[in-house]
């Protein structure tokens, strides 16, 4: 499975790929933990970090602050051997998430590897929301033979009940206060997103800037770059979005029906980007993220896309396909 090793804008390199457990004894387990009260850190989480790091696991741990500082002081002198990642590096973005659980099975390929991760889920953005759910809900397909254990933190008194519904159709075994258990409502990744695959997407507001997908993909990177700049695109996203876009566009040129649009837009200080395909074949909303055969020559498009965006959606049917691509505002100090 090929990983994307490092991410500059503009630049994309690939590693060999991730390799997994052949043995059957040992495959990646996904637990959501539910923290009913400030005890259930201390009770849930940290013994089974301590189990961890005493099996000689490696162990990287990506929580908020507050639990970070908690398992640090429950665990003493064992905390040196802790990988501690900030959050928001953890999770920046759900395509780059899921290459950095590739590159730790790749790094550490004799070893069983516990992640202790608290999701980002922002209730104030439906499309982060949805895709950050379906990135929970596909991590046992892409990652399954990986020698990994993922303990997903859910602080059930911050998140809503819908929200807390969705990550138990996300995970397939439940660690709560009255002990674990395989989740009832766990749903496997196509029929957890079977509803987004006919649905339309929001249609563009505001000013929006539109060229046509042609054969020539060194001259339609030169438009996309000039397309962006009219568009008062910041720099710092100009190389992603161009890179995006030429790896899409050669789908539809080579996989689709060889003819289509890019569309480019501002909304909410966001960069929206549509590649629509005439053709209507490409209806999976889970498309990029499974790595295809190392061993081939190509098929990492949609790969590559997941991560150089924040969020990539997909819409699909007779009326044609159409990926939506979302890049992030620059910061206020750029």
């Amino acid at each position: 499975m090929p990983v994307l090793a490092g991410r500059m804008p503009g630049v994309m390199s690939l590693t060999s790929s991730a390799r997994t457990d052949d043995t059957g004894s040992e495959g990646f387990e996904h637990y959501g933990v539910f923290l009913d009260s400030p005890s259930d850190l201390r009770d849930l989480v940290v013994p089974r970090v301590r189990d961890a790091l005493s099996d000689g696991d490696h162990v990287t741990v990506a929580v908020r602050e507050p639990h970070e500082e908690a398992i640090r002081a429950a665990l003493g002198d064992r905390g040196a051997d802790l990988d501690i990642t900030a959050r928001a590096e953890f999770y920046d973005a759900p395509g780059r998430t899921l290459a950095r659980l590739h590159r730790l099975a790749l790094t550490h390929p004799t070893r069983r590897i516990t992640v202790v991760a608290e999701p980002v889920l922002p209730m104030d953005a439906p499309v982060g929301l949805r895709e950050w759910h379906r990135l929970d809900s596909v991590l046992g397909s892409v990652l399954a033979g990986c020698r990994m254990r993922l303990l997903c933190l859910h602080d059930s008194r911050l998140l809503p009940a819908g929200t807390r519904e969705l990550a138990r159709r996300t995970h397939p075994v439940l660690v709560t206060s009255d002990g674990e258990r395989n989740s009832p409502d766990h749903q496997d990744p196509a029929t957890f997103s079977a509803v987004d695959v006919a649905r339309p997407l929001p249609s563009p507001t505001g000013t929006v800037h539109t060229l046509e997908i042609r054969p020539d993909l060194p001259a339609l990177r030169d438009e996309v770059t000039t397309l962006a700049t009219t568009a008062g695109i910041p720099e710092e996203r100009v190389g992603d979005l161009v890179l995006a876009v030429n790896e899409l566009a050669a789908n539809v040129l080579e996989h689709g029906a060889g003819k289509g649009t890019i569309s480019l837009w501002r909304s909410a200080g966001w960069i929206v980007c549509d590649v629509f395909d005439e053709g209507g074949t490409l209806t999976d909303p889970l498309i990029g993220y499974r790595p295809t055969d190392p061993h081939g020559t190509r098929g990492y498009g949609l790969w590559i896309t997941r991560q150089l965006c924040d969020f990539m959606e997909i819409s699909g049917g007779g009326h044609g396909s159409l990926i939506r691509m979302h890049f992030p505002p620059v910061p206020e100090s750029h």
